[in-house]
């Protein structure tokens, strides 16, 4: 059994993120869910990055980097949205990582955004919509696919539709034919790793 850090997205430790630990939970594996946001949760993706922005995006990311510190390296790490920029920093630059699994977001391997090239032997699932406005219209499509034409266990699904928290079963953007979907193949996932 795998065991993930699973970090949340803009709008904060929401039920539908806790909803989707459980069902990993429920497969028996070990999910953390550090909640970064001290409790608060917001109505709008924009009410959340207003909160991120005024802490700092890098603080906020390594305020999550941190709460590593006190788990094994052994871990897959997960994040939903603004959640990726800590797990796939630890993916890439923690020891010991057994794999990655990016939801709605993705940065490059490559460039001023990137925390280096991807480590060997860590594999890695990114999940999106094909048609999101943030996923596919602001690059992180394209990350994903650099990611995937260099990672050589790396796997990109997507999904139709523009929606974003589509995986989130508490929020309006919640799609659960496409979040049934994600969730089967993360179950397969960490099966393997």
């Amino acid at each position: 059994m795998a065991e993930v850090l699973l970090f949340h997205h803009a709008q904060g430790l929401t039920p539908g993120v806790r909803a989707f630990a459980d069902d990993i939970r429920a497969a028996g594996h070990t999910v953390h869910t550090p909640d970064l946001f001290g409790g608060r949760t917001f109505p709008s993706i924009d009410e959340g990055l207003a909160y991120i922005g005024e802490i700092g995006f890098d603080d906020m990311r390594e305020r999550g980097v941190r709460i590593a510190d006190d788990l094994p390296p052994a871990l897959v790490y997960a994040g939903f949205s603004f959640g990726v920029l800590p797990a796939q920093k630890l993916a890439q630059t923690r020891p010991g990582a057994r794999g990655a699994l990016l939801f709605h977001s993705c940065l490059p391997i490559s460039g001023e955004w990137a925390f280096g090239p991807w480590p060997k032997g860590v594999p890695v699932q990114i999940h999106g919509m094909d048609n999101d406005p943030i996923f596919a219209g602001e690059g992180d499509i394209d990350a994903a696919r650099e990611i995937v034409g260099k990672v050589e266990d790396a796997e990109l699904f997507l999904y139709p539709g523009d929606r974003h928290y589509f995986a989130d079963s508490s929020l309006p953007s919640y799609d659960a034919e496409a979040a049934a979907l994600l969730t089967a193949r993360v179950l397969e996932f960490l099966a393997r790793v």
